[in-house]
């Protein structure tokens, strides 16, 4: 288990490495997620894996080795589709967990 976790964590670094020395964006290479905010009303989060959680009070979305939550009142889902969703409503907090 040691052995996988240095390897994956050399794995990052060479990736990290590799965006700076191309200067190509890191949600290309890395297969990051793009968070936008506009607002207090709308979320737009690009490069997700799926959607955990949905209620009108808490959506969670899974991303590439971290989960997204956003709390607030009368959430929803506008649209999504394989690579982006758009998510409105009162949103009263926007956290990163793993």
């Amino acid at each position: 288990m040691a052995f996988s976790m240095n390897y994956e964590v050399e794995n990052e670094r060479l990736k990290e490495r590799f965006v700076s020395a191309t200067n190509m964006p890191k949600d290309v290479v890395l297969g990051a997620s793009v968070v936008t905010i506009l607002g207090t009303g709308e979320v737009c989060i690009e490069n997700y894996r799926g959607i955990i959680e949905y209620t009108d009070s808490l959506i969670r979305v899974q991303t590439r080795g971290k989960q997204i939550r956003l709390k607030g009142k009368q959430l929803q889902i506008e649209y999504y589709t394989n690579d982006e969703m758009k998510i409105t409503g009162c949103i009263s907090s926007l956290e990163f967990c793993p």
